[in-house]
């Protein structure tokens, strides 16, 4: 896709869309660009490592950083930040993720487990794989859930107009299931814990926004106009369960909802006792 972006495939001589259908006779043309040579710096950031051992660690992510580089984006990110607070990481994903098994959203906050060396990534992506590891968060969203408990299980794509967006059905579109939980309700917003089963991008955005409860501060798939001046979604991943790599033991670590989250729910609080 970003080779017939930049132009470098052409159609009978002619730039072509992604859209298009091969017929037979085409002459297709690729022109595959040299390499750059990428160099990930080491930035003195500050995480906040709630767990670390030979193997692995535990990031308390703060919400609005970016969990590793992308074109033209190659620091300020968590793994800069990572491979200068954690000498030694896995190199599975290569130098633009080192150590990376899983991410979150940028304006995602909470728990992301590191991997230290490739044995304990294989791992760790395995119990991944076959949804074994505990992953619960925790989100703010429009509107009152009238069930306290629901599974959504919608299968996520990419948007067929925004190439920002996953979508329900959406263009490749893969298994994803979500459970709901209600923790609390506000009248005109709902508290929900969401377990995930499966890890699609957006996975949790994108169902609440496909049953009519699009996270509060999410411009992307809700309203335009957010309450509360936010930067972003109120959603934090609070639970972090896995089997350890090379004990074999369960490991469960859990994180408090940020103060900026704590504040709206503060203030939804006040609004209610009024």
């Amino acid at each position: 896709q970003q080779l017939i972006k930049d132009k470098n495939i052409t159609v009978n001589g002619k730039a072509t869309k992604a859209s298009y259908k091969i017929e037979e006779n085409d002459t297709i043309k690729v022109v595959i660009p040299e390499l750059e040579t990428v160099e990930i710096k080491p930035e003195n950031i500050d995480i906040e490592i709630i767990y670390e051992d030979n193997d692995l660690a535990v990031i308390n992510k703060k919400a609005g950083i970016v969990v590793h580089p992308a074109n033209g984006h190659y620091s300020g990110t968590l793994v800069n930040a990572i491979l200068y607070h954690i000498k030694d990481l896995s190199g599975i994903n290569g130098e633009i993720r080192p150590g990376i098994v899983h991410r979150l959203d940028k304006d995602t906050s909470g728990l992301l487990m590191i991997a230290k060396n490739d044995s304990a990534h294989e791992s760790l992506a395995a119990q991944l794989k076959v949804h074994s590891v505990t992953r619960e968060y925790v989100a703010l969203v429009f509107d009152n859930i009238k069930k306290n408990k629901l599974t959504i299980d919608a299968p996520i794509g990419r948007d067929d107009i925004n190439r920002l967006r996953k979508a329900v059905n959406g263009i490749g579109s893969r298994d994803a299931v979500t459970h709901i939980r209600v923790l609390k309700r506000y009248g005109k917003y709902t508290l929900v814990s969401a377990r995930l089963e499966t890890g699609r991008t957006h996975q949790i955005r994108v169902h609440m926004a496909s049953i009519k409860h699009p996270l509060v501060g999410d411009p992307l798939y809700g309203p335009k106009k957010q309450p509360f001046g936010l930067n972003g979604q109120l959603l934090h991943a609070r639970l972090l369960g896995f089997i350890h790599p090379r004990t074999g033991e369960y490991m469960e670590f859990s994180s408090e909802i940020p103060e900026y989250f704590q504040e709206v729910l503060d203030k939804l609080d006040d609004t209610e006792n009024k």
